[in-house]
């Protein structure tokens, strides 16, 4: 495999995403990296870790500065504001974080607490994601979560009132869900207006209970009417349909995830975190051990061995991975852009570009490509080109 030439050191934005592993309990169509809560979680150690894993990270980031920091989980709003503050300390201590990045903390409402969300505030959050999923009772339950309809309120309520911006998470096509009750679902939302609303289909994945025991679920015509519906209403509220799931007022995009979507760099800490980092001459993807108890350990080790996996992009990895962020996009991306993110010409791309135009899925222009409307339909089957 030839190596990566890259006119000039990589310029990709450099994003953090911290991973927490634990939540109150494992909800029935969850296949992230989350473990229930079974005892008191090791918060001092794992931040140890955390500062650990940092520190053997930092000569592959050394002198990049730090665009947006995403805490993610499992449930991070299990930890103290204290921990908090201490990770946020230890990331600006040793990375250098620009003062205007965005750093977002998501959050439960089941484990909702106003002082909890004031530190958090107070530590150097300034954007959080909030796991709403429904505020029908009936759903939440059937879902799993913890929470009920008046916390999820209570939660958001707080949120909005503490945060700068704020991003509510919602899901549809719900067991038994009616197209009306995804209707009141997001005019809930609306109403207390966030900054940011994301909208995702319940998927059955492998391995996870819904999987194995699928619970009755919307068919394809009602899940599409729904996704329709959300379109149509978020768009007459003011917000922008700017990415396959996610809708934001007029500037207030998630940063974090834009770089995800634009095959920015990120580094991955933590339990199970992945990253993509480029260098000079390669791109590298890694992963971390999963389970928090073995990561710890290997970690803080005299001979740390947290690392799972490392890989090497080679030239198809590349043009898949772009494609697979940037075609999430409903303003699509400039070629330019991909040229500079994979180092390669846009002709790499070029069978599965002029397939995809063919079929109706994918519209160009000299600085523009972006999927059609029926693309932003398809896009598995849009991406299957680029395989």
């Amino acid at each position: 495999m030839s190596a990566i030439k890259f006119n000039r050191a990589p310029a990709a934005p450099l994003s953090v995403y911290v991973h927490i592993p634990w939540c109150v309990r494992k909800c029935p169509y969850c296949d992230f990296n989350s473990h229930a809560q079974r005892e008191e979680i090791p918060e001092a150690r794992y931040l140890d870790a955390l500062a650990r894993d940092l520190e053997l990270a930092l000569p592959d980031v050394w002198g990049r500065e730090v665009s947006s920091i995403f805490i993610g989980g499992g449930t991070p709003s299990l930890f103290t504001e204290g921990g908090i503050d201490r990770l946020l300390t230890t990331l600006r201590t040793l990375l250098r974080v620009s003062p205007l990045a965005e750093i977002t903390l998501e959050a439960n409402p089941g484990t909702f607490e106003a002082a909890r969300f004031r530190g958090y505030r107070e530590a150097g959050v300034n954007r959080l994601s909030l796991g709403i999923q429904s505020f029908n009772p009936a759903h939440l339950k059937a879902l799993g979560r913890i929470h009920d309809d008046r916390e999820a309120r209570a939660a958001a309520e707080a949120a909005l009132e503490l945060f700068e911006s704020v991003n509510l998470d919602l899901m549809y096509a719900l067991p038994g869900q009616s197209l009306e009750q995804a209707r009141a679902d997001l005019e809930t939302a609306i109403r207390l207006g966030p900054a940011h609303l994301s909208a995702y289909h319940l998927t059955l994945e492998p391995n996870t209970p819904f999987a194995a025991q699928p619970p009755p679920l919307p068919d394809d015509d009602l899940a599409a009417d729904m996704q329709a519906q959300a379109e149509d209403l978020l768009g007459a509220a003011g917000y922008q349909h700017y990415e396959t799931s996610a809708f934001a007022r007029p500037g207030q995009a998630c940063r974090h995830n834009l770089n995800y979507w634009t095959f920015g760099d990120y580094l991955g800490l933590g339990a199970g975190a992945h990253g993509k980092l480029s260098f000079p001459d390669r791109i590298e993807r890694q992963a971390r051990l999963k389970h928090p108890r073995a990561y710890m350990d290997a970690v803080l080790a005299v001979s740390p061995r947290h690392i799972a996996e490392t890989r090497t992009l080679g030239r198809g990895d590349r043009v898949f991975e772009f494609m697979m962020n940037a075609l999430r996009l409903s303003e699509g991306f400039d070629p330019r852009l991909f040229e500079t993110r994979t180092a390669l010409s846009i002709g790499a791309a070029e069978a599965g570009l002029a397939e995809a135009e063919r079929r109706g899925l994918l519209l160009r222009e000299l600085h523009n490509v972006r999927p059609s409307e029926t693309g932003r339909r398809f896009l598995n089957e849009l991406l299957q080109l680029f395989l």
